[in-house]
């Protein structure tokens, strides 16, 4: 059904295995820094008309590609489609972030939740598929979704929060409540990321955008055990092919340790995580290593092109030397932002960034050899 897989650089890093560069693709790579993005969303009228018209959502992935060298497409989507299915009424106003018309802040409110059906998300799948067959091959593609508690976040707060008040107030005063609200969103995105598997994403990406603001007991109890619920149903494996699975907790790095247990390929990481630490706790060999996925700081992009060859070098170094064992897995690296790219990057800054870890991390590992 689909082309074969012309650069497969991404997946094998996913999978730990030796690759002849670093890979690199960018969180929010399709989006709202591209000129031509913001001309397919005035001709789609809003986000959700984007999102929601396969043809759009097709077009608006691809972009990037056609710009840089890229080595992953990721879905244009975004992290809240889930609650929008249970009904809750998601809206983005230009300029501003997600809303929720109908926001979950009481017991009564919890008690209507339940798994949405699959079909009310067909255009997300729809979307895949076609991207998938747009792509023929190029590079891989990458579905995702929020994590239980980051899509918990916005769905008790109604948007996006500077102190997540709402929430937390629910946390522990009804933890009970939050809990079943926890369950029913892991249950709906190991659903929702199986559909999209199914669909022909050839890696899945759960964003736990909202993980860092936690207590440390809180991290553990009502963000990681709800993550590692997902993960325990995600299909490993799909027409015999392995499906690598990436967990991104922004602001987690304190957590690094409790999270290699974690059922998946890859770990991402933000720019304030030091990448020789993490990959010395998580990233070396052993039966949960994990592939690590990161961490430019995103504010680089507005430097000038030499030293954003620096800083690309800076984190590259840092990382260590490249895996270059063709017979066996070890530590390895994709290079991605820290965070989601700027809308206001310039995208001349882009091709440099990406020329500059290609070009790079090859010469790291001529050296080595």
């Amino acid at each position: 059904m689909f082309a074969p897989l012309q650069n497969d650089t991404f997946l094998r890093a996913c999978l730990r295995q030796a690759t002849p560069h670093t890979p690199v693709w960018l969180m929010r790579q399709a989006g709202r820094y591209l000129p031509e993005y913001k001309a397919t969303r005035a001709q789609a009228g809003s986000f959700m008309g984007l999102a929601t018209n396969t043809d759009y959502a097709t077009e608006v992935t691809l972009q990037p590609l056609e710009r840089f060298a890229l080595d992953a497409a990721i879905l244009f989507s975004d992290i809240l489609t889930v609650p929008d299915a249970m009904g809750l009424g998601l809206s983005f106003q230009l300029g501003e972030g997600p809303k929720f018309a109908t926001p979950v802040r009481d017991e009564a409110a919890v008690n209507k939740l339940e798994v949405p059906d699959m079909n009310k998300l067909r255009y997300v799948f729809d979307a895949v598929t076609s991207i998938r067959k747009a792509l023929n091959g190029r590079v891989p593609l990458i579905g995702f979704s929020g994590s239980p508690w980051t899509l918990a976040c916005y769905m008790v707060e109604g948007a996006g929060s500077s102190d997540y008040r709402l929430v937390k107030t629910m946390l522990y005063q009804r933890p009970d409540l939050l809990h079943k609200m926890l369950a029913i969103n892991a249950d709906a995105v190991a659903l929702y990321l199986n559909a999209q598997i199914e669909a022909g994403a050839q890696a899945v990406m759960i964003f736990d955008s909202w993980g860092g603001v936690l207590a440390d007991a809180a991290f553990h109890t009502f963000s990681l055990a709800y993550t590692a619920r997902v993960l325990s149903q995600l299909k490993r494996q799909h027409n015999g092919v392995i499906i690598p699975r990436l967990v991104f907790t922004k602001g987690g790095g304190q957590w690094l340790e409790a999270m290699k247990q974690l059922d998946c390929e890859v770990l991402g990481l933000d720019w304030t995580v030091n990448l020789a630490r993490a990959r010395a706790l998580v990233g070396e060999n052993g039966p949960n290593a994990k592939a690590l996925q990161g961490n430019l700081d995103p504010n680089v992009l507005f430097a000038n092109p030499a030293q954003i060859e620096a800083e690309v070098a800076a984190v590259l170094g840092s990382f260590g030397a490249p895996h270059t064992d063709l017979t066996q897995t070890g530590p390895t690296q994709i290079f991605n932002l820290g965070h989601g790219i700027s809308q206001f990057t310039p995208p001349e800054n882009v091709d440099v960034l990406v020329h500059a870890v290609h070009a790079q991390s090859r010469r790291l590992r001529a050296s080595k050899a």
